[in-house]
């Protein structure tokens, strides 16, 4: 990845994001610092935050939960996940370029 928050494995997008939980509402807010801002309502209690960030995360980009993996940061803030081949992409997201 390029410092951009986001890089292509195939069809899979690799996002970093860097999480607020116990926000008001679910909120996409962009690039900050190489990672994607994301507030979300659930509390960072018993895995709740990484669930519901999951589910949120699906529904964004329109696949079911199943195709939204972690990969990196269970218990902080700065998380990477693995999308596998997305029917929508958030904002900010390119599509992958054929080589």
């Amino acid at each position: 990845m390029d410092g951009g928050g986001y890089g292509w494995d195939g069809a899979d997008l690799i996002l970093r994001v860097r999480v607020q939980p116990r926000s008001s509402r679910d909120c996409w807010s962009g690039l900050q610092d190489g990672r994607f801002s994301v507030r979300i309502t659930a509390p960072p209690v018993d895995g709740q935050a990484n669930a519901h960030l999951r589910e949120w995360l699906a529904g964004l980009c329109g696949v079911a939960k199943s195709r939204v993996t972690l990969l990196a940061g269970e218990t902080g803030r700065e998380k990477r996940f693995r999308i596998t081949a997305p029917k929508r992409l958030p904002p900010g997201v390119e599509p992958a370029t054929q080589v």
